[in-house]
């Protein structure tokens, strides 16, 4: 490890954090090293529990930024000193780990929010009253809002109502009103009810309601219900492995002759794996990294998707996902944030606001005083899942 060039502080289960003072290096950094001030930025991420797979790819993703950032010299001037807790899939554990980042490491920006939205959701507050800046690489809209409660706090990721605007355009061309939500009950899922019920009047939806636990096995009952309502698209909205669940029993009951669409929450490649044929017709509303090589060339995201994905299999052996770009974004727009307001942290969400079509790796973001989610429903695509990979099947 070159201290000089990179500070990597190693992760920590949560559960450790009461009874021990592990979880940091400081110790080992020479007086010259803390002479130089680095940036003291801390992450919540779940690498363990329900969430992991997500949580693997989003700490890649930040730990590709803050090795290139620290390569060309850090952000605002100053190398980074990277500290995160592993909150093991659980909200209580997040948010005991958001407070010591806080109080304990001194932490002056948090970049991801546990990689579930219900984490992010309790942690907002806690950074907020604490003016430490959090860029929240999670979904819910909740998260930033209301923005006079949420003055520090910015999401890296797309409006659940603006993928759900996405997804009725693509309706609107298939001439389908009649939909079934089937979503799960945690933050994520129930923040997409939530948008729903605001966009199906204005688009002339007509749209039933139906919901699982993540953990559920068996969607039976809301499927019959749902294929008995005579519903010609089903949405599911979930994170979890549930939503193979989904897929394989829609197609017992030959719903997958409907139009199936997944979230952008469920673009992995593993999912897609685990559902085997049951995928064969599904849609999913994603972001455009899986299929950056597929978008035309005057496409804004197109260069930036390229080289990160060269980047991320040449150092990790694997594709990048999403949710490894929602992180890398969240350090991206830091970065990009400090250049707007001099290299002053104190000035970073005053930054954040100022910025305007950013071409990051997710979207291009603007926020603004009243606007603390940055991308739009130009920024999503609908694709599917043939021969091993994502293909593009709606780009606009």
């Amino acid at each position: 490890m070159q201290f000089g060039r990179r500070s990597f502080l190693k992760m920590v289960p949560a559960a450790a954090l009461a009874a021990t003072g592990t979880g940091t290096v400081a110790g080992l950094w020479s007086s010259a090293a803390r002479a130089a001030e680095p940036l003291r930025v801390g992450s919540i991420l779940s690498v363990t529990g329900p969430a992991a797979f997500l949580g693997e790819d989003m700490k890649a993703g930040l730990e590709l930024a803050v090795d290139e950032f620290n390569a060309a010299g850090g952000m605002g001037g100053r190398k980074i000193e990277w500290t995160y807790y592993d909150a093991e899939s659980q909200t209580q554990k997040g948010i005991t780990a958001t407070r010591r980042l806080i109080s304990q490491d001194k932490v002056e920006v948090i970049l991801s929010g546990g990689n579930m939205s219900g984490i992010a959701l309790a942690m907002a507050p806690i950074t907020n009253a604490a003016k430490v800046p959090f860029i929240s690489s999670e979904g819910a809209l909740a998260i930033v809002t209301p923005v006079a409660e949420r003055q520090y706090v910015f999401k890296s990721t797309v409006d659940d109502g603006d993928v759900l605007e996405r997804i009725a355009d693509y309706l609107d061309k298939k001439k389908i009103k009649k939909v079934a939500l089937i979503a799960d009950t945690s933050g994520f899922g129930q923040g997409a009810v939530g948008q729903m019920k605001i966009v199906a009047p204005k688009r002339g939806l007509d749209v039933m309601y139906e919901s699982f636990a993540p953990s559920d096995t068996d969607m039976m009952p809301q499927l019959t219900r749902i294929r008995d309502a005579g519903a010609e698209a089903i949405i599911c909205w979930t994170v979890t492995p549930a939503g193979v669940v989904f897929l394989k029993q829609a197609q017992q009951l030959g719903l997958d002759k409907k139009t199936l669409i997944h979230s952008y929450g469920f673009v992995s490649a593993d999912y897609m794996k685990l559902a085997g044929d049951a995928a064969n017709t599904l849609l999913l509303a994603s972001l455009k990294l899986p299929v950056g090589d597929q978008l035309p060339d005057s496409d804004p995201l197109k260069a930036g998707i390229l080289k990160l994905m060269k980047a991320y299999e040449a150092r990790f052996k694997r594709p990048a996902s999403i949710y490894a770009a929602e992180s890398y974004d969240a350090a991206l727009l830091a970065r990009e944030a400090l250049k707007k307001v001099g290299g002053d942290v104190s000035k970073l969400s005053q930054g954040m606001e100022q910025i305007k079509d950013f071409p990051g790796i997710s979207g291009v973001f603007t926020f603004s005083p009243e606007r603390h989610s940055g991308l739009s429903k130009q920024d999503i695509v609908l694709v599917n899942w043939r021969d091993g990979r994502f293909n593009l099947a709606d780009y606009a």
